[in-house]
């Protein structure tokens, strides 16, 4: 081979080639970006329009309907789900994975357009789910001195204060922060409460007042002025300097005579109504959510604002404090760094195991530095397809660490047996590595053939696999580069050309004799260590001999025996793959392992239209609870929704609330199940407060459980929702069971009289108008104080402090002579208004969700369908399980089409190797082999079938295939060479059994540190170690004996299928 002829005759030119792969790759590992996942692009719009004023019921017809009869078809939509709330529709649209989003919000704006909706309606807004977009650091600003029980007004609104004016902007300067949202504490508001009965004594309106105040509080250009040689800018004054400007501004002047807004309305500088209440560890503070650019670097990003906050703390203002709550780049940095130790000890092990087989620190050497340029020229790879150092992509890396030497040891065994049977040093490196090129070529495109197929796996899967599955590729193909350049390069070392004549030389000079006991000092150094280190190995080195030696001398005599019963081998083979099969329900299916980050949250609901401190006093006194535990580091709580961008629809509410806390490091699973049973018992002596308890959850959108109630009647499916809520309840196996169907929020319901109104001379819009500005009041102007624009609110009611009877009170007409009250027009109830309505694919739904208290997923969906067997619906009523078990069902059907992608396309690969179509039939009997070790490993350590671990079926389709190839080319090899078959399978076993040993230990040792499970984001690694590991140990086992017998039997199928293909070449 060309390429083999350069390796061994242009040896500086690789070596030079070698070096600028490590260069270039070294420079790509320094750019490239680090995140904790890849970049998952969600593909889910959601289409949110408002009509002030509305019940759920008129949002439905007026918006929702129409607006999912528009978009349901648009190009790839797999499902159309809404939420009909009082005065908002929300529309979500699912589409299928792959699609182009940015493409798909065009045509969705396109269809919108398009759509007549009513006047009153807000234009629709496009809204996008990124995780990327969520805050990667959340820093809570909080007064030292502040007991948590008793919280001052005038501190918290100077806590606000500062954070907006020097926090905020201190950190939005910070290179690659994006945004800083300020959230809780107080907000200055200018609150100008009119009294009613003087303003319609003076026939002015709320608005007319408002009106007044916004024109009086202008300051305008007025152009230039020349005068000579000079010019003047020409600028009106007359903004409000204070707040008793405001309350002396005049607003009307009946009979010349001024009337100033003080002798008609109470000014005050107050607070604005509060939407959240923001808490740590009990201590009422300001929250800073930091959000950085789009293609920043997470953990770069953390790092300058830490070192941002460092030099604003000596600034803080005395008895204040800067305290992080969160840091998603601690997480990222851990677990990253978690991998890169898996790696590192793989790689270590990897290289243990050759040096115990070789007893050669030189071949060990050769071997080994295929490791370190494989993964150095993987970051170049990476680099190019812009892909990122995450978890899975660095989890990719360490899973194809110990196949990174497994040609090099193939190639260079045969370079060594070469040698043995008296060829040069030169000439055993190129035909060594020429008579195994095909072999290693076909082995290594097997195992990255069956990663083509991920391109085909739907759901949130193939998402996550991607990198993972391309860093392995890259790693793989340059092993394979490294194997047929590299290594029989260095092979060849041995066998430099000497010079006839010494004389000839030309004598070193001073320099070069430096130089040179320089570097002879380096190698007695280094020669040093080397022998140490041997010494210290020698245990391991006997060891790993002795364990050769028994299992060469066992081997021989086993094969013989498994040749003369073939069947009895065949029929056991059987048994064990279908116990395998028999042993597959009973590990439990999940869609993907749980990530313990060590925190979780505590979603609280109290009753609709309970106030926001009700919500604050229950979140609180949860709160003070988990002081107590002992495994709590920090609890921080947000009532109400706030500016909270991972609230849903459903979650909006003053009575509303989270809680989340963050466990001390160390806790483990034992302590977070430990903390989650203590709030559960806390929350069950909570009467009227329902709750849900969630990790935090970066692969998925909803509970593990959720059941779609279809039907028309909202009464019918709210019966049906509340029964099966009732009945998993009851059951152990489900937790925090809710229901969205609910009681809306209490309601003052003002039905008009129109034909009363007609008689007064009013309109019914008119009076509407009036009364929202009157309660709901109207911001009128803007008062600009120290740089900072303060709200100025007018309205007449206090809705803090009031009462019906006000509301009734209601002048509608203040302008005119004859104050008419709101009762004179209107029936005024008190009612409990609809909650909302949801529907899926068109048609009305309530969802029932539940998380799982014990068990698998699929276990408990089985459940499940039985509740719902047994339960009573009306014909027009149907129940579909939906949630995570939906998903997991797509995950795991697309899965199985990519494994079955996966072997066939690793026997084109074998077929174009072997140019046979018998020979790949033998080597894929090694899969069947391989599911037998991987169920039962999966089985015997408790792990569950998760997308995670098919993942590594699907890999093991491609690694288990390797040691088989190389086996059966030597048989092909040694049979074309006039040897009989069993001869030619005893000798080539005997031959291969030590590169086969080699090359399953290095690889089951390399992904060992995966499997034990250790650091953050060991979830999403170990299934898939655990899987390839056992899978490979036991199809390593029984492919010495099984595939041996398999071409026995198949040898003369074989033979006469190559004869007749021969006959015909040979007739052609």
């Amino acid at each position: 081979m060309r390429l083999i002829d350069i390796a061994t005759e242009r040896r500086v030119t690789i070596a030079m080639f070698t070096v600028a792969i490590v260069l270039f790759g070294f420079v790509s590992l320094s750019r490239l970006d680090v995140n904790l996942l890849p970049d998952l692009s969600y593909p889910t719009i959601t289409v949110r329009t408002e009509l002030q004023g509305s019940a759920p019921l008129e949002v439905e017809n007026l918006l929702t309907k129409p607006i999912e009869e528009a978009v349901g078809v648009i190009k790839n939509v797999r499902q159309v789900r809404s939420v009909s709330r009082a005065g908002q529709s929300d529309v979500v649209l699912e589409f299928l994975w792959g699609t182009e989003m940015d493409i798909a919000g065009v045509e969705v704006r396109e269809k919108l357009d398009l759509l007549e909706l009513p006047l009153e309606a807000g234009r629709p807004l496009l809204l996008r789910f990124d995780p990327s977009n969520e805050p990667i650091k959340r820093l809570a600003f909080m007064d030292q001195a502040a007991s948590g029980l008793a919280d001052d007004p005038q501190r918290l609104r100077a806590l606000r204060r500062f954070a907006e004016d020097r926090l905020k902007n201190d950190i939005e300067a910070v290179e690659g922060v994006a945004a800083v949202k300020v959230s809780g504490g107080l907000e200055e508001e200018i609150q100008i409460l009119v009294d009613q009965e003087k303003t319609a004594q003076l026939g002015l309106s709320v608005r007319a007042v408002a009106a007044r105040l916004r024109a009086e509080n202008v300051n305008l250009s007025g152009g230039r002025l020349e005068q000579g040689s000079q010019r003047f800018l020409v600028r009106t004054l007359n903004e409000f300097g204070s707040v008793e400007e405001i309350a002396d501004a005049v607003i009307a002047t009946p009979e010349n005579r001024p009337i100033y807004l003080r002798d008609i309305a109470t000014v005050t500088r107050g607070f604005k109504e509060r939407e959240a209440i923001t808490r740590v560890n009990g201590v009422e503070s300001v929250e800073l959510a930091i959000y950085k650019e789009g293609d920043a670097n997470t953990v770069q990003v953390a790092q300058r604002v830490n070192q941002r906050v460092e030099l604003l703390e000596p600034k803080l203002e005395p008895g204040t404090e800067l305290k992080p709550i969160y840091d998603q780049s601690v997480f990222i940095s851990q677990a990253i760094d978690q991998v890169r130790n898996a790696a590192l000890l793989g790689g270590l092990f990897a290289i243990l195991v050759l040096y115990a087989f070789l007893r050669d620190a030189r071949a060990t050497f050769i071997i080994g530095i295929a490791i370190p340029v494989s993964v150095i020229g993987t970051f170049l790879l990476m680099y190019a397809a812009g892909v990122s150092l995450n978890i899975m992509s660095l989890g990719g890396i360490a899973l194809a660490i110990g196949m990174l030497v497994d040609n090099s040891i193939v190639v260079l065994e045969n370079i060594v047996r070469k040698k043995e049977q008296g060829l040069s040093v030169l000439d055993a490196a190129r035909r060594g590595t020429a008579e195994v090129a095909g072999a290693v070529t076909a082995a290594t495109l097997t195992t990255v053939a069956v990663f083509f197929p991920m391109v085909f796996v739907s759901g949130i899967a193939g998402q996550l696999f991607r990198d993972q599955a391309l860093t392995v590729t890259f790693a793989l193909l340059f092993s394979l580069l490294v194997a047929l350049t590299l290594i029989p390069m260095l092979a060849a070392r041995g066998d430099v050309p000497r010079y006839a004549d010494e004389q000839a030389r030309v004598p070193p000079g001073r320099v070069t004799r430096i130089a040179g006991g320089a570097l002879r000092l380096a190698g007695r150094v280094v020669f040093g260590i080397a022998w140490l280190l041997a010494w210290l190995m020698r245990p391991l080195v006997w060891f790993f001999q002795g364990l050769y030696r028994t299992a060469a001398a066992a081997y021989a005599p086993l094969l013989a025996g498994a040749l003369r019963r073939r069947w009895l081998v065949m029929l056991l083979a059987a048994g064990a793959f279908a116990s395998s099969i028999a042993m597959l329900p009973r590990l439990g299916y999940e869609l993907l392992p749980q990530l313990a980050q060590g925190e979780f949250a505590v979603d609280l609901r109290l009753p609709a239209g309970a106030p926001l401190v009700e919500t604050d006093a229950a979140i609180l006194r949860l709160q003070q609870a988990t002081r107590d535990l002992p495994d709590v580091a920090l609890s921080y709580s947000v009532a109400g929704t706030g500016n909270r961008l991972d609230a849903s629809p459903v979650d909006a509410g003053e009575h509303t609330g989270q809680l989340n806390v963050q466990l001390a490091p160390g806790a483990g699973a034992a302590g977070e199940a430990a903390t989650v049973a203590a709030m559960r018992n806390t929350l069950d002596r909570m009467p009227g407060v329902s709750h849900e308890i969630s990790r935090p959850a970066l692969f998925a959108f909803s509970t593990p459980l959720e059941i779609e109630i279809a039907g028309y009647e909202l009464e019918r499916i709210a019966t049906v929702a509340e029964q099966l809520r009732g009945r998993l309840v009851q059951s152990p196996r489900f937790a925090d069971v809710r229901s969205t169907v609910e009681e809306g929020n209490p309601e003052i319901q003002i039905v008009f009289d129109q034909e009363r109104a007609a008689r007064l001379g009013l309109i019914v819009r008119d009076i509407a108008d009036t009364v929202v500005a009157k309660v709901r009041g109207e911001v009128a102007t803007r008062y600009t104080w120290r740089d900072k624009k303060i709200d100025v609110l007018v309205r007449s009611v206090d809705t803090r402090d009031s009462s019906l009877r006000e509301i009734e009170n209601l002048i509608v007409n203040p302008e005119s002579s004859r104050p008419i009250p709101l009762e004179a027009v209107a029936d005024i109830l008190v009612a409990a208004g609809p909650s909302e309505i949801r529907r899926a694919d068109q048609s009305r739904v309530a969802i029932v969700s539940a998380n799982i208290a014990y068990g698998d997923l699929a276990g408990a969906t089985e459940e499940i369908r039985e509740v719902l067997a047994t339960l009573p619906m009306a014909t027009d009523v149907s129940a579909t399980i939906a949630g995570q078990s939906a998903e997991m069902q797509e995950s795991f059907r697309s899965m199985m089409f990519t494994l079955a992608m996966a072997v066939f396309l690793v026997y084109l690969v074998m077929a174009s190797q072997f140019e046979s179509l018998l020979h790949p039939f033998v080597i894929l009997f090694t899969i069947p082999l391989a599911l037998v070790g991987a169920v039962w490993s999966l089985w015997l350590t408790g792990t569950t079938l998760s997308v995670v671990a098919f993942i590594g079926l699907i890999m093991l389709a491609g690694i288990v295939v390797n040691n088989a190839i190389v086996l059966v080319d030597l048989i092909n090899q040694l049979r074309r060479a006039g040897k009989e078959c069993n001869a030619a399978i005893m000798e080539a076993g005997r031959a291969r059994l030590r590169p086969i040993l080699m090359t399953t230990l290095t690889t089951t040792l390399g992904l060992l540190p995966m499997a034990l499970g250790f650091g953050e984001g060991a979830e999403v690694r170990t299934p898939m170690a655990i899987t390839v590991i056992g899978g490979l140990l036991v199809s390593t086992l029984l492919t010495l004996l099984v595939i041996p017998v398999v071409y026995s039997l198949l040898d003369r199928g074989i033979r006469v299928l190559d004869d007749g293909t021969e006959r015909r070449e040979a007739t052609a």
